[in-house]
């Protein structure tokens, strides 16, 4: 018995047997159920979407779903998830809202999901779409599309994706092209502000744009759209990703200024640098943001003992706060692009679109759920 003891002594002296931040059975019920919520409220794939105005269901919001969806297919591979998704894919017949010649990353931000689903199963119909759209961004001079900063996470992905499917490095570069574009041209002087670690969301935000209490606007979605970019393309491209390092310097410094605007609860504000500009609780953002440091924890890309207290107490925020029994969640700011959008927020109020809060939710629940692994 002594001697059983003295070896739990050791093991924990040397940090080998530590409690783990996380119960994984739970992390998955938790994400299973805020998924059944919305596949029982949505059986039909394909049916229209409507708000203020009807639209179909392979927009950008539907299209976040699914990259949530997968990323749960993966660390749970139930049927019923894969058949959702292929289902709703086969509905759209693997095309984009307004078809091939388009250059918004909103609309084909569904390829993310028809890229994943080709990979589980090559077929050439799947990507005959996606492949046009993204031939022809490739092969076009343009670099300076993703004049919002949302468009950075719909669009970043799907070259990435490509760049490993075809073995062709010329997507990497593109991509790169573009994202530098927002960075550092858009607006007067790009998107981002290398001093605060943020960024404004589109020319209309950038300085003399001010917040009330004088500070400058950086929406809490917006910059949870840009570092969940960066985490993903980092988790899709191989080791060697040209540009790499500019993508993790990004993410680092982003990260780094997250950390101290974090409530004491656990979410973050919906405008980062004006907590009393609707301030409150909210979703998405937070989302996208722990599953951006979750990735980063899980690829020592970030340091565990700064960050795991930062992601621990947002999932528990979230769970606890945002998540009801039956799977709605709460506090999720409708679409817009400034704080003032979709409020107020509360545990209770329906968003017009559920579906891109869910997606982020299960995105941050993929990457928990790896942390104990």
């Amino acid at each position: 018995m002594k001697k059983n003891a003295l070896i739990i002594f050791i093991l924990l002296a040397f940090g080998i047997l530590h409690a783990q931040p996380f119960d994984r059975a739970k992390v998955l019920e938790q994400m299973e159920l805020a998924n059944a919520y919305f596949m029982k409220k949505w059986p039909d794939v394909g049916k229209t979407i409507i708000t203020n105005k009807e639209r179909p269901s392979n927009i950008w919001t539907r299209g976040v779903y699914y990259e949530g969806l997968m990323a749960l297919y993966e660390i749970w591979p139930k049927e019923e998830y894969y058949n959702y998704a292929y289902d709703w894919a086969e509905f759209h017949e693997w095309g984009f809202r307004y078809g091939s010649a388009n250059r918004n990353a909103d609309d084909y931000c569904a390829a993310q999901t028809y890229i994943d689903l080709y990979n589980l199963e090559p077929d050439p119909k799947k990507l005959k779409n996606t492949r046009a759209t993204m031939r022809m961004l490739l092969n076009t001079p343009q670099s300076d599309d993703w004049s919002w900063i949302d468009a950075i996470q719909m669009g970043m992905p799907v070259f990435a994706k490509l760049g490993v499917l075809e073995n062709d490095d010329r997507y990497y570069e593109k991509m790169y092209d573009m994202y530098m574009y927002t960075r550092n041209q858009h607006g007067d002087h790009g998107l981002y502000n290398p001093k605060d670690g943020l960024w404004w969301r589109d020319a209309d935000f950038d300085p003399p744009y001010t917040e009330p209490n004088g500070e400058d606007c950086y929406w809490s979605r917006g910059n949870g759209w840009v570092i969940a970019a960066l985490a993903k393309v980092l988790s899709i491209a191989p080791d060697n990703l040209p540009h790499s390092e500019q993508y993790i310097s990004d993410l680092k410094a982003m990260a780094a200024a997250l950390v101290p605007i974090q409530r004491k609860d656990g979410f973050w504000n919906v405008s980062l640098h004006d907590p009393k500009n609707f301030g409150g609780k909210e979703l998405s953002g937070t989302a996208l943001f722990t599953y951006a440091l979750a990735y980063g924890i899980n690829n020592k890309i970030l340091d565990s003992e700064k960050y795991l207290p930062v992601v621990t107490k947002a999932w528990n925020a979230m769970v606890t706060d945002g998540l009801h029994t039956s799977g709605f969640l709460g506090f999720l700011q409708s679409t817009g692009k400034e704080p003032k959008d979709g409020q107020p927020l509360s545990y209770d109020k329906v968003p017009d679109f559920e579906d891109y809060g869910l997606g982020c939710f299960l995105l941050a629940g993929s990457e928990i759920y790896k942390i104990n692994q």
